[in-house]
């Protein structure tokens, strides 16, 4: 029965299709089923991350404070244009610094560059094309959009009992083509994956360029999000 049951757990690898399966190091335990299955959670995104630095330089850093403040009021304003409320938005960075010129040997001081980091939730899809486009006309840097899952917690969790019903069914299978039943589970070890964020737009802009034209994600949609997790679980045999 011994050989038998090294052969089942062998089988049960194979089924698994990967090496995360095999994790145990301690001698297969009698009458029992060690199995390693995947499973996922497929959904689309529904919020969009947009994420800008307001950047301005001037040769006072007077003049910079009051071009970045500008610039503040006209981001208040493009968001209000667009039913967001402009207290959804937030600061993680404000920063003055002095701008030097480096080909000069002494170093010489040319103004000063005032930039503050901002990003605001969309759940909205059809604001993020007006939004690109008022901040390309705006002193307005690094315009990022990033998609994805505000609740992330529960699709690990539906990653998981896709994972655990995978692991299951292939350990019942063996258990039946073994003549025996499967029993309940013994213990298990769960791994998710988050994805990285979506990101189909990056956009940079010079102060002062040119209005762009509609962005390149127009009329398409974002991309599906996919958790996966990794189940590695002992069930007894009965």
């Amino acid at each position: 029965m011994y050989k038998r049951m090294l052969l089942v757990i062998a089988l049960v690898a194979a089924l698994a299709g990967s090496a995360v399966a095999q994790e145990r190091t301690t001698a297969p335990i009698p009458n029992t089923i060690w199995v390693g299955a995947d499973g996922k959670f497929e959904s689309e995104p529904d919020t969009a991350l947009v994420q800008f630095d307001i950047s301005a330089q001037q040769e006072k850093l007077q003049d910079a404070m009051q071009r970045a403040t500008q610039a503040a009021d006209q981001v208040r304003q493009l968001l209000r244009a667009n039913g967001i409320d402009p207290k959804e938005a937030q600061f993680s960075r404000f920063a003055t610094q002095p701008v030097y010129d480096y080909n000069n040997p002494k170093r010489k001081l040319v103004g000063y560059r005032v930039e503050a980091n901002i990003s605001v939730k969309v759940k909205d899809f059809s604001k993020i094309g007006p939004l690109s486009e008022g901040l390309a006309t705006m002193d307005v840097a690094n315009t990022n959009i990033n998609y994805l899952l505000d609740n992330m917690d529960s699709a690990k969790l539906k990653a998981v009992e896709d994972a655990l019903r995978r692991a299951r069914d292939e350990a019942n299978a063996v258990a039946q083509s073994s003549g025996r039943t499967l029993g309940e589970l013994s213990y298990a070890s769960v791994d998710t994956y988050e994805p990285e964020p979506i990101r189909p737009m990056m956009m940079a802009k010079a102060a002062g360029a040119p209005a762009a034209a509609a962005p390149p994600t127009a009329e398409f949609s974002a991309e599906k999000i996919t958790v996966t997790a990794h189940v590695n679980a002992l069930y007894n045999l009965r």
